[in-house]
């Protein structure tokens, strides 16, 4: 299911090609981009949902905003989420680039997602998805980008 996010995620989003939005459509290619039915189900589905996060008018973390507050995670969250990824999202909270809610969206789609406990790397391409379908996070979505795709110069000490 992830692999089709990605792709996604890269064709549409990465290269500024309009989404499709009809679903019966956007299954067939997917199709064809040799992804199985279930897998495909399962991912817009996905997407469906992270939509309604961000749609919604009830906010559901807002006792998560809270100033001062700390994140404790569930066991099934510590399971899913190592602690190198836990430890980078804290960072991100601390630079500015998630907040509590965009926090809480990273984490409800990541508890979402099938397969083994994801790595760094993969947490962080839920970040992009969740800070480019979230209004308002530009910046922070831009951010982001900048810490996945630039490359340091000079020599690393």
């Amino acid at each position: 299911m992830f692999d089709i996010l990605m792709y996604l995620f890269e064709t549409y989003v990465q290269s500024d090609v309009e989404l499709l939005f009809d679903r019966e459509e956007l299954t067939d290619e997917l199709s064809r981009a040799g992804f199985r039915a279930d897998e495909i189900g399962k991912a817009l589905i996905w997407i469906e949902k992270l939509a309604e996060l961000q749609n919604s008018d009830i906010n559901p973390y807002v006792a998560a905003t809270q100033t001062g507050s700390m994140r404790i995670y569930h066991p099934q969250e510590l399971a899913r989420i190592d602690t190198e990824s836990r430890g980078f999202l804290l960072f991100l909270e601390q630079i500015q680039v998630l907040n509590a809610t965009t926090r809480e969206m990273v984490l409800d789609r990541v508890m979402e997602l099938d397969g083994e406990p994801l790595t760094l790397d993969d947490l962080k391409w839920v970040v992009l998805m969740v800070l480019f379908n979230a209004p308002g996070n530009e910046q922070a979505y831009h951010q982001m980008e900048d810490l996945i795709f630039e490359e340091p110069e000079g020599m690393l000490h």
